[in-house]
């Protein structure tokens, strides 16, 4: 509820010669703040209301508001947020830092390009991998830093939300009661299942006091790097969260806005980074959690009569039903790629990920990041000869089938990407699946060793290695026999993971029909 009338404020904060310019303010309105848009800086205050999650009824909470924003943001988006400026009034006349009463506050930040939020850059097309891969590099370094918080089990922790979710639901007339019954049981049923591994990572430090509100509309590209603005800084509560958690809002986001190849590569750069191996199977249901708050909190501006309800109802039952699927359990399955140097084992690995076990899609397991992981090295340094000696590359195929066999056996899908030219390290890869249970497909992409070369020779950047010598060894080596699916690689990749993705399917129902019979 609004619990003060601010239109004198507003007044001030829409007039230019306020902050001594001639030209016009834009004003922004969002559900509990305000921002005013001139010349080079942006001006935000926050609204005066009082709602169960925040409290701005009174200036002193307001300007305390302000102050921790500016404190929490800068540390992800520095130089973006500049000051906090006190709102007095002496008489009838207001001022910015006055002697007077205080009656608000306001921050001051450097005004961007609007094109440079990502939300904006998605619609218009303009994200790349680099940038997601460097969103993902940022995100985890946050994470590292941000302060773990003990104030509660893990599964108790996301029980909190879950609950803010069901009473959410209840506010709006947008979905039954039947569906929405349906859908909490499916949310306790998986929390029931993850609760033991949620309790044990909060123990391990992994709640902490997070962004709480990470996705792509406050990210932006600021001094040329992306930067994370616009946390939750009126509630701890709602802000501490498991770190994966917060993570997955970003990844919902993609999802729902049709970037499943970026949140999989979002998803795999920030566990590289962030060494996070025992939470990828929690990844499902915590974006599930994270579509079903879209959902009830688009559902109740609908109640609110907005004029754009028949949309807002469509956005709604969208994140509704994104939640239900999400919540669908997927059986995990293998997936291994090889092939020699230049045959575009990764990019097909990232492509065919996204259709691979449940969204955010499979982890790839990929030979020459765990090899740059082994030494100590980000993936883009490149390694003396010493680092690919027999002895070394056997510990990097053991590393590869062990953190497959470690993802299956918690239910998650998994891609290999490495060469595989060995009998023996093809053979440890099948036995991690078949040790688990699950379905395998492996796959030989082969192409002339000309296009291997004029590959290899022109790749830029990435984690790879390989030159022309490397492959010039490769192919005078003798794989053996090769019972993999052989791919030829010379082609458009959509036509190359749609063969791949017919065959895995057809291996899938395969097993599952060995199952059914008892074979």
């Amino acid at each position: 509820m609004i619990v003060q009338n601010q239109d004198v404020v507003i007044d001030m904060l829409k007039d230019p010669a306020t902050y001594g310019e001639a030209g016009p303010v834009e004003a922004i309105e969002t559900h509990i703040s305000r921002i005013f848009l001139v010349g080079q800086r942006a001006f935000k205050t926050k609204r005066a209301v009082k709602l169960p999650y925040v409290d701005f009824s009174t200036p002193q909470l307001r300007l305390m508001a302000c102050e921790k924003e500016v404190e929490l943001n800068s540390r992800t988006a520095p130089g973006l947020y500049l000051d906090v400026h006190r709102i007095t009034r002496a008489g009838d006349r207001l001022a910015l830092n006055g002697s007077g009463e205080l009656v608000d506050a306001v921050i001051e930040m450097v005004r961007f390009n609007q094109s440079n939020l990502l939300d904006r850059m998605a619609a218009a097309g303009k994200l790349t991998a680099a940038l997601m891969r460097g969103v993902a590099r940022m995100i985890a370094q946050y994470h590292r830093s941000a302060d773990v918080i003990h104030a509660g089990s893990g599964s108790a922790n996301i029980g909190g939300v879950l609950e803010i979710n069901s009473a959410g639901f209840a506010t709006s007339h947008v979905f039954d009661g039947q569906e929405i019954e349906t859908l909490t049981a499916a949310f306790r049923d998986a929390l029931a299942r993850h609760a033991s591994l949620l309790d044990r990572r909060e123990a391990s430090g992994r709640v902490r006091r997070c962004h709480g509100d990470l996705h792509l509309r406050n990210i932006c590209v600021f001094d040329g790097e992306p930067r994370l603005f616009d946390c939750i800084e009126f509630n701890d509560q709602i802000a501490t969260v498991d770190v994966l958690y917060d993570l997955a809002f970003l990844l919902v986001d993609l999802w729902h806005r049709g970037f499943p190849q970026f949140a999989n590569l979002m998803m795999n750069r920030y566990l590289d980074d962030a060494d996070d191996e025992d939470g990828f199977i929690l990844l499902p249901f915590f974006m599930a959690v994270r579509a079903a708050v879209r959902a009830h909190v688009t559902a109740t501006q609908v109640e609110e009569g907005s004029q754009d309800s028949a949309k807002l109802i469509a956005e709604a039952r969208s994140y509704f039903q994104l939640a239900q699927a999400l919540l669908t359990e997927t059986p995990p399955r293998l997936v291994a790629i090889g092939g020699l140097s230049g045959s575009g084992k990764t990019t097909i690995a990232e492509a065919i990920a996204t259709q691979i076990g449940a969204p955010p899609g499979a982890r790839i397991v990929e030979s020459d990041r765990i090899r740059k992981a082994m030494h100590g090295v980000p993936a883009e340094t490149k390694l003396p000869d010493k680092a690919y000696r027999p002895g070394v590359s056997e510990r990097v195929y053991r590393q590869i089938a062990w953190l497959a066999q470690l993802i299956l056996a918690e239910g998650g899908s998994a891609v290999a990407d490495a060469v595989f030219d060995k009998p023996e390290d093809r053979d440890r890869i099948e036995r991690a699946s078949s040790e688990a249970n699950v379905p395998f497909a492996g796959f030989w992409l082969v192409a002339d060793p000309s296009v291997l070369w004029r590959r290899v020779s022109e790749r830029k950047g990435g984690p790879s290695d390989a030159t022309v010598d490397i492959l010039s060894r490769q192919l005078q080596r003798n794989a053996g026999p090769l019972t993999w699916h052989k791919i030829e690689a010379d082609r458009k990749v959509g036509q190359i993971t749609a063969e791949m993705m017919a065959l895995v399917e057809g291996t899938a129902s395969s097993v599952a029909s060995l199952r059914k019979t008892g074979s």
